[in-house]
This record gives structure tokens, C-alpha cells and sequence, in this order.
């Protein structure tokens, strides 16, 4: 059993992707071509944006908002961001380049996202201080394939001024409990604009490095297809000092054909996850929750073990044929890079951190996954 291994994620899939890559070979059309501009299309539909802008990759796709935002006035150096605490540094990255402050949201027990009670929590502290920070964004991320949404507490956002920005890079096709601004449930069309990651892990993944932008936002569509290719709204005619940020024609074609069977591999991946929920009754491994009233996409499996019994808890498996993976073995504040957020007690995030084991999801049978929980359930505490 691999924990991931790519060629088999694309077997089922080879004669379209050949035919697909044969295609934009032939055309001699490598970029600003019909596979990105159909690509941008069939993404904008799938999850109801009026707006899709294929990028270079999912960190590009979030700087890009993030800097869209600041050539429309609508965010400034020395804002103040709030940012999930337990996230992937890539959804952090842009909020400090461009010299916004991140603010980083303690995430909730039972989804492991940001909190959104804890978000409200930190904007009515920071008012009752007087309003030291300036809160001006939300960066929430849908964490392992679970919606991140609680349309009350975003509305509230929205009325005190503060944009919303989803980092989907790992939710894909999942669907949320509530409406989002716009009144779809679909993550990437929830709050005021998204990025996608389409890295070759993800559920919908590139045969390389590939990202997207979805918005119903103009200005801001307009703004991010600007700065992607070098600030330009028209040849040789720069609004903007932008980037080289564009998605390539072969990318946005393997990208047309992973996305056309997302609703079976998230059927797959959603089988697995049941017979890991259904199979697994060791005590000493706590599950991920499932939300029936939502539709959640399993990019990762990830359950949590008493921080001192993990490195075990992987032995063990491993010996027994199963390969597991840490995501993410610090929250982004722990790095070297951001060592001055650093909080000074222990949090929650911290202890997720130390505990979470990933399970294998991406290439397991539902034979397998029946052997993978009789294994755990064999692991004594």
C-alpha cells in the first residue's frame, strides 16, 4: 500500500490525459489559449463563481487576491488579517509579504478550521482595546476537504468592513451547511474570493503546478487576470507592476479532464472515509468528525493519537504495511520565519499539531481500508 502514489491517482485517467496533451501539442497554442480560457469556464460552473482565473499556483492564486485587493484600495500595509492558526504557511505567506499583520485564530475543536466564535471573539477584544489593529480580512481555510463556513458570523465580518477570502486548496467539490455571500453552498463561491491549488496531491490535481482564483468580484477578476500576466490589461499596456503568474494550455488541459471526474473521486474518497468512521474502534484514536449536513471531500484522513503514543502508533503501522504522513507537524507560528508570533502558552493548534497522524485516503480500496482500521484497532495503548 502507497500513502500516495501518482501514476496510479492517474491511471483511470490516461487515455483522456494523453488525448488532452496530444491536443495542445498539435495546436501549437502553449498560452492564453482555449484550454485555459475553457478551463476558467468549466471551473467558474462547477462551483456557480461568475469570475475564474487559472494561475500558476495556489500560493500565486492567494498573493494575487491578496495584491488585487491592494491596487483597489481595499486593503493596506499594516492591516490587520485574521488566519487560521492550524493551515498549510502557504495561506500566511502572502498576508506578510505584502506587510498585512496575520492574526492567528485559534481553530475549533470538533472541525479543527478557524473558529469562527473565536474570530469574533478576537474583533470584539481588539474593540473593547480601543481598536489597536485594524481588521480590514478573513483568511479561512477549508483544512483537509471540511467547509469552513458560519454565514452568520461572515455576515457580521462583512458589515464591520472585513473581506473574506477562502484558501481552498484542499476542498475542492465539498459543499457547505450554510449559504455563502452568494448564495451557492459550494467552497470556492462562499465568501468574497477564493484560490485553488492544483497541485498533482490534491483531489483535483495538475501534472505539475497549476492554481486558480474564483470571485464574483469584477474589479477584482480583472485585477487578478492583470497582474498574473505582468500587469497588463492589453498588450504592452501595464496597469500594474504585476507577475508572471499564468496558468500554461498543457496544464489547464490535464486540468479539464481531472475535473470532469471530481464527483466519482470524491464519491470514492467519501466511501473511504466511511469505512475508517464505521471500522476504527481503538480509544486511542480519536476520528475526524462527519458533518451530515454538509459534504466534505476527504483530501486527507487525519485522526488524532495522545502526543506521546504517535511516533509509536506510525511504527506500528508501518510495520504492518501501512503508511501514514504528519499534515502539519507545526502551526505556521512555530516556524523559523514567523518565530515572532509565536504565542506564549501551549494552544490548541500546537497540540493538534503533535497528535494528528494522516491515514492513507488518496489509492486505498475499500478492501484495504477495512485491513487499515483492524490494524489500528490492534495497537495497543
Amino acid at each position: 500500500m502507497n500513502f500516495l502514489n501518482l501514476a496510479e491517482t492517474n491511471a483511470p485517467y490516461m487515455a483522456e490525459l494523453e488525448e488532452a496533451a496530444s491536443r495542445v501539442i498539435r495546436s501549437g497554442s502553449y498560452l492564453h489559449g482555449p484550454e485555459t480560457k475553457a478551463f476558467e469556464n468549466e471551473l467558474a460552473d462547477h462551483c456557480g463563481a461568475k469570475f475564474a482565473i487559472g494561475v500558476s499556483n495556489g500560493l500565486d492564486a492567494l498573493r494575487l487576491i491578496i495584491r488585487g485587493y491592494i491596487e483597489l484600495g481595499k486593503l493596506r500595509r499594516g492591516d490587520a488579517v485574521m488566519v487560521a492558526a492550524d493551515t498549510y504557511i502557504a495561506t500566511v505567506m502572502p498576508i506578510t509579504e505584502f506587510g498585512l499583520v496575520p492574526v492567528f485564530v485559534e481553530p475549533d475543536p470538533d472541525t479543527l478550521n478557524f473558529s469562527w466564535s473565536n474570530a469574533l471573539g478576537i474583533l470584539e477584544a481588539n474593540e473593547q482595546n480601543g481598536y489597536p489593529l485594524h481588521f480590514r480580512c478573513a483568511m479561512i481555510t477549508h483544512l483537509y476537504g471540511t467547509p469552513c463556513w458560519n454565514l452568520e458570523v461572515a455576515e457580521e465580518m462583512k458589515r464591520r468592513g472585513i473581506l473574506i477570502i477562502e484558501d481552498n486548496a484542499q476542498a475542492i467539490g465539498a459543499v457547505a451547511s450554510e449559504p455563502g455571500f452568494n448564495g451557492g453552498r459550494m467552497t470556492g463561491n462562499l465568501a468574497d474570493a477564493a484560490a485553488f491549488s492544483f497541485y498533482p496531491t490534491k483531489n483535483v490535481g495538475a501534472l505539475g503546478d497549476a492554481g486558480a482564483v474564483t470571485t464574483d468580484d469584477p474589479e477584482l477578476a480583472a485585477a487578478v487576470k492583470a497582474l498574473a500576466n505582468y500587469g497588463t490589461d492589453r498588450r504592452y499596456h501595464n496597469l500594474y507592476a504585476g507577475y508572471n503568474c499564468r496558468l500554461d494550455e498543457l496544464q489547464a488541459a490535464m486540468l479539464r479532464v481531472k475535473l470532469r471526474h471530481l464527483d466519482e473521486e470524491t464519491l470514492r474518497r467519501r466511501d473511504i472515509a466511511s469505512i475508517y468512521a464505521s471500522g476504527i474502534q481503538n480509544p486511542a484514536v480519536r476520528l475526524p468528525e462527519c458533518f451530515p449536513d454538509m459534504v466534505q471531500v476527504w483530501h486527507q484522513y487525519v485522526v488524532l493519537v495522545p502526543a506521546e503514543k504517535r511516533d509509536a502508533f506510525r511504527e506500528y503501522l508501518a510495520a504492518n504495511g501501512v503508511p501514514t504522513d504528519v499534515h502539519y507537524p507545526a502551526p505556521p507560528y512555530m516556524q523559523p520565519c514567523y518565530a515572532g508570533f509565536r504565542p506564549e502558552s501551549e494552544t490548541l493548534s500546537m497540540r493538534l499539531a503533535d497528535s494528528c497522524v494522516s491515514l492513507p485516503i488518496a489509492n486505498v480500496t475499500p478492501e484495504q481500508a477495512k485491513d487499515v482500521a483492524l490494524i489500528i484497532n490492534d495497537f495497543k495503548i
